[in-house]
């Protein structure tokens, strides 16, 4: 028996949901799955290297997002631009930021504001520098291409696009 007489295993978390057409998108599930935690515990792991262990990962991708571009953000920017519906969630994350003095805020109006500190920022290139040292250094010898990278990116959010469609379905039924 040759290689190409071998049928390919579905790799699945749930069998039941990879019965019939379209199995393979139980198998992409799985890999997000895997993926996510394997991010989650990365992101934790790499904070610890940086410096900080008190931050789970919601608050540690807060922290960046208020960080990103130097620009004042408000709950409804980074729940939108991290595509997070429970507002509470991240309302919390920014309330810990606060207490850790990684966080400042601004009331202008009705409407609060989000910077990141001198120490937050601080905090933040140093994630980035384990970044570079633990992930990025590995990351080459992938043989991956950057174009391939965004292709992958951009895959990813049009399936994005896909769930968010789907559960408003389901709402609606």
């Amino acid at each position: 028996m040759n290689e190409q007489d071998i049928p390919k295993r579905r790799i699945v978390s749930s069998r039941h949901l990879a019965d019939g057409e379209n199995w393979e998108a139980s198998e992409i599930e799985y890999g997000m799955i895997i993926a996510y935690n394997a991010f989650s515990r990365w992101m934790t792991r790499c904070m610890s290297a940086a410096g900080n262990t008190d931050l789970t990962p919601l608050e540690i991708l807060v922290l960046h997002n208020t960080n990103h571009r130097g620009r004042d953000k408000r709950l409804t920017d980074i729940c939108f631009l991290l595509n997070i519906e429970d507002t509470h969630t991240v309302n919390y994350a920014l309330r810990k930021l606060l207490k850790m003095d990684l966080l400042v805020s601004e009331k202008r109006g009705k409407e609060v504001f989000y910077s990141t500190s001198p120490t937050g920022a601080d905090l933040c290139e140093a994630y980035r520098d384990m970044r570079e040292r633990c992930f990025l250094d590995g990351l080459s010898r992938l043989d991956m291409t950057g174009e391939e990278m965004r292709d992958i990116a951009a895959s990813l959010r049009a399936l994005s696009g896909q769930y968010d469609q789907a559960s408003r379905a389901a709402a609606s039924l």
